[in-house]
């Protein structure tokens, strides 16, 4: 079955700093009838060029398919796609949760300190804690947090990721843009 072969890949693609190009990026997705799991965007280590990290369910054939459509976007400088182990990935998570329940019950805090949170605001009315990490570990929280009913509001932030490498991988397709240009 189709849905067996799907895995969670994790886009890191390389833009010009121009308005309109997370549109055409996200519209590749659409155009494919893959849905974005996360996406992040910000300046990248190189001055002008920007990083949208975008996460998706997809089978290999399809993600790279995605990934060439992307990378042939006029702004678009260098499109990658990786697995989780081609990675360093982080994410934050952000609970809020009712202070009379965390106060009534100590496993709550207990809790939170076995899964290395923090708790970061205290008011009569909520307790906010936060947790960085892998998805998995957010998401993991969130569920142990859920079973004892304190749960107010809860959000993740999207995945940042960086190569396993020394530099960008977009550094090496630039120098050798600029040498031939």
């Amino acid at each position: 079955m189709m849905e067996d072969k799907k895995k969670l890949y994790t886009l890191l693609v390389y833009s010009e700093n121009v308005a309109g190009i997370l549109n055409q990026i996200t519209a590749v997705f659409t155009r494919r009838q893959v849905n974005i799991e996360s996406l992040n965007v910000s300046a990248s280590s190189i001055p002008g060029v920007h990083k949208y990290t975008i996460t998706a369910w997809s089978d290999e054939d399809q993600i790279n398919k995605i990934t060439r459509q992307i990378e042939k976007k006029i702004d678009v400088v260098k499109a990658n796609y990786f697995t989780d182990d081609q990675l360093f990935i982080r994410e934050t998570g952000l609970y809020k949760l009712s202070t009379d329940q965390v106060m009534q019950n100590p496993e709550i805090s207990r809790t939170i300190r076995r899964f290395e949170a923090s708790i970061t605001e205290v008011n009569p009315t909520y307790v906010i804690v936060m947790k960085y990490g892998v998805t998995e570990d957010i998401i993991s929280l969130y569920r142990a947090l859920d079973e004892f009913g304190c749960v107010l509001q809860y959000t993740r932030s999207g995945r940042i990721a960086v190569t396993r490498g020394t530099q960008e991988q977009v550094s090496d397709f630039l120098a050798e843009r600029e040498k031939n240009g």
